[in-house]
């Protein structure tokens, strides 16, 4: 039978074989949250980068570009973290270079999977029906806050893991852990979350309409793939 895992921080990747495996990359606050909708309104392209030096070559080859550190847009970008700042219609049909704290990180360290999509509670209900039908392994990695863990993207991977409870079995306790947090806030993840460090965190920058955006679920029937260098709609 398929299995279903969860790698609760990036600094835990190295325990597992991504090769063939399926990776679904989370981080809900906020930067696969922004990736999907992104492609939901039209970006043709997200390129995820790890450092603030390789968003600003592709600025200066005349790219959009996005960098946010600590929860705050870097200086002399177009864009920083916010999901609403990827719906503006001049960005329709262009490619946007992007790097964060965390996920853009995530993404680049699980680029060797078999395959590596992109998922937040925006579009649930588009990775599990996709997973679901998939043939092999899956892995969420979480890409939780500077190697630590967190909840938000944990809440994430146990929704989509309880999900798939009758086509995949659990490899390791973590996705047990992930499903049963899911159980416990699904009802309010907002209120769960409420006192959760990067809640916290955004909400001291007065984003609260970022956080509870990127806690709404199945907004977007889109998946953002990666392919080759780029993220792009599938």
């Amino acid at each position: 039978m398929k299995t279903i895992d969860v790698c609760l921080t990036p600094e835990l990747l190295h325990l597992y074989d991504v090769h063939n495996k399926i990776v679904v990359v989370v981080d809900i606050l906020r930067a696969t949250s922004c990736i999907t909708t992104a492609i939901a309104h039209g970006v043709a392209s997200i390129i995820p980068v790890a450092s603030v030096e390789e968003c600003k070559a592709w600025q200066q080859l005349g790219l959009l570009a996005a960098a946010e550190r600590d929860g705050t847009m870097v200086e002399g970008f177009d864009l920083g973290n916010s999901p609403f700042s990827y719906m503006n219609p001049d960005a329709k049909g262009k490619s946007i270079a992007v790097t964060t704290t965390n996920g853009t990180q995530a993404i680049r360290k699980s680029q060797n999977a078999k395959q590596l999509i992109v998922g937040s509670f925006l579009n649930l209900s588009a990775v599990v029906n996709f997973l679901r039908n998939q043939p092999v392994d899956v892995l969420i990695v979480c890409a939780g806050w500077k190697g630590m863990f967190n909840l938000e993207d944990t809440l994430f991977a146990g929704a989509v893991a309880d999900c798939l409870t009758a086509q995949f079995s659990v490899a390791c306790d973590s996705t047990l852990a992930a499903v049963a947090l899911y159980h416990a806030a699904r009802h309010d993840m907002m209120a769960f979350l409420s006192n959760s460090s990067h809640v916290q965190r955004l909400a001291s920058l007065e984003i609260h309409k970022d956080i509870e955006f990127c806690l709404t679920t199945d907004r977007y029937d889109i998946i953002p793939v990666l392919q080759g260098e780029k993220l792009v709609g599938m």
